[in-house]
């Protein structure tokens, strides 16, 4: 570790604190939807939509109709997208005349970037179209986390909404967030990355002599576009099978350090927005200063491991830290922090392969999705993530002081509690059962390159990463098949949606409730001793369901690597 690599991550959060209050209050402005500078440009186009889609966007909805609309919205933009990649060959900007994707890449695609979680089992450059990659996913890039963003504007009305029966508007929340936040960043953001080297253009490539005069092609395409919101909207699918190791996705320290930045920083804007929706700012703060205890203890593990490097490397006379699989322009302090930043914030963009990491180093990664989107999290989906760990640990905490819990003013009973635990259940028995499924399939152990406990760990690390709507991989596993193509896809489904349905019964079931003003007898839930119980309750139940099979996997593998065994 160098002193360089840590004043790295010590500028990258003190940024990202410094830009949370003015985010925090966009989003807020947005929350209520208020009038915003923008309405002037966009207003117009906001109303338009309104009309030809025929909705009332004052038409308030209970938790049962935000919660059919929505799913009804990303059916429809899944059965699109999978049609738009089947029929390929037959549409136009396709000038390397690309064929369409098989039935099984293309329902696993069309899930993929449908939930968020923007896991690819092909590589961009050789497979998709440029139509394809506009039309069929990066207006998936747009919706999917517009969609997240509203979620987590229905649970913020929950807790603060007082005997109402209604959660805001799912069509007019999304609109907003797509209009007002994420299309005139993107747009910023596209021609930053454009000034620094990233494609935009139609041409399908470049022919270009190296140095050793070698002629050499190079895919090219409609790239800073979907770079700008694949990175602001934690979707993680690259343009390039690299992705943000790519020199054209990513070209820069610069980029590297705004890409990162632009991964969390909606993330640490909204719980601020959440604090200033109850009334209590300090509520925001409280959740933020553990989710950033969670990442920094991630961040130093990880660093820590692959600055120390592979002793069995350094017997054979190689020392130094471990460069396998990493960019030099990078180095390994920035993959080391963009891996956990990119796995805490369910985005998956990688700028380094996360299977040549040492096993401890991408266990990290691994465990950070894991724990269910509470590290940040993906947009939108991290808070509601955490705060029904919130729920949780203010039950645990009723406990301890013998009263009903509260939290924020709503007191927290048995139908809230249930929900929450059904919804956290979700992972580890998905994440579990399929990854059961596949170390005992001839067809799931077809997939890992590797043998031994890596190559249970690229299997775990693949169904982790699905059902957390992550979309990074170990990438030694080959998942372009069948039954992984079948299987994630299903997984990703399951771990977006199964979540989202309790959540939104928890927030209509919040609503309803009268404000219950703290008394003496209240646990307080805005100083350190409630973000220590946060803390302690997240690892704990993660570190509980999982380590079992994080002992089969990157422990055993770290265990192996002491004693000089490799696999």
């Amino acid at each position: 570790m160098t002193l360089q690599g840590w004043i790295l991550i010590l500028v990258f959060v003190g940024m990202l604190l410094a830009l949370t209050k003015p985010v925090g209050l966009w989003l807020f402005t947005l929350y209520e939807g208020r009038r915003t500078p923008l309405h002037t440009v966009f207003g117009p186009v906001e109303r338009g939509f309104y009309r030809l889609a025929g909705i009332d966007p004052t038409a308030e909805q209970g938790w049962r109709r935000y919660a059919v609309h929505m799913l009804i919205f990303n059916a429809v933009l899944l059965l699109f997208t999978y049609g738009v990649l089947r029929l390929q060959e037959l549409l136009p900007l396709n000038p390397l005349r690309l064929a369409g994707t098989s039935e099984h890449l293309s329902f696993n695609t069309a899930v993929s970037f449908t939930t968020n979680t923007n896991w690819q089992s092909y590589g961009g450059e050789s497979t998709l179209s440029n139509l394809s990659q506009m039309l069929g996913l990066t207006i998936h890039n747009f919706l999917s986390v517009a969609t997240g963003i509203s979620l987590a504007f229905a649970l913020f009305r929950g807790f603060a909404r007082r005997s109402a029966t209604t959660l805001g508007n799912f069509w007019a929340d999304m609109t907003r967030v797509t209009l007002y936040l994420l299309l005139p960043i993107c747009v910023f953001y596209a021609l930053f990355l454009i000034a620094s080297g990233v494609p935009q253009t139609f041409a399908a490539s470049v022919d270009a002599t190296t140095l050793e005069g070698v002629k050499q092609t190079l895919a090219l395409g409609p790239v800073a576009s979907q770079e700008a919101i694949k990175m602001l909207g934690t979707n993680g699918g690259g343009f390039f099978n690299a992705n943000s190791a790519h020199p054209f996705e990513n070209p820069t320290a610069l980029t590297n350090l705004v890409q990162m930045l632009s991964i969390f920083v909606i993330g640490f804007g909204l719980t601020w927005t959440f604090g200033k929706a109850v009334g209590n700012p300090r509520q925001g703060w409280a959740i933020l200063a553990a989710m950033l205890t969670i990442f920094l203890i991630g961040v130093t593990i990880t660093y820590w491991q692959e600055a120390a490097g592979n002793p069995i490397l350094h017997a054979l006379g190689a020392p130094g830290g471990n460069m396998e699989g990493k960019e030099v322009r990078f180095g390994i302090a920035a993959s080391a922090l963009f891996s956990v930043v990119t796995t805490a914030a369910s985005c998956g963009a990688v700028n380094a392969m996360h299977d040549s990491f040492t096993a401890l180093g991408g266990l990290i990664p691994m465990f950070n999705m894991q724990l269910g989107e509470v590290v940040i999290g993906g947009v939108g989906a991290g808070i509601y993530g955490f705060l029904l760990f919130a729920i949780l640990a203010v039950f645990v905490a009723g406990l301890m002081v013998g009263r009903t819990p509260e939290y924020v003013g709503k007191k927290i009973e048995a139908r809230e509690v249930k929900l929450a635990v059904l919804a956290i259940a979700v992972l580890p028995l998905i994440i579990l059962g399929f990854s059961a499924i596949a170390s005992v399939t001839d067809a799931g152990l077809a997939g890992p390159l590797n043998k031994g406990p890596h190559g249970f760990s690229e299997m775990l690390y693949a169904f982790t990463s699905a059902v957390a709507n992550n979309g990074s991989a170990f990438a030694g596993l080959t998942a372009n098949t069948p039954f992984y193509n079948g299987m994630l896809g299903v997984a990703m489904w399951l771990g977006r949606f199964f979540i989202i349905v309790p959540m939104l019964a928890i927030a209509g079931s919040l609503a309803a409730k009268k404000y219950t003003p703290e008394t003496a007898g209240s646990f307080p839930t805005t100083g350190p001793l409630w973000t220590g119980l946060l803390i302690g309750i997240i690892l704990i139940v993660g570190g509980l369901t999982f380590l079992p099979s994080l002992a089969l996997g990157p422990i055993a593998d770290h265990l192996a690597m002491i004693r000089g065994q490799l696999f």
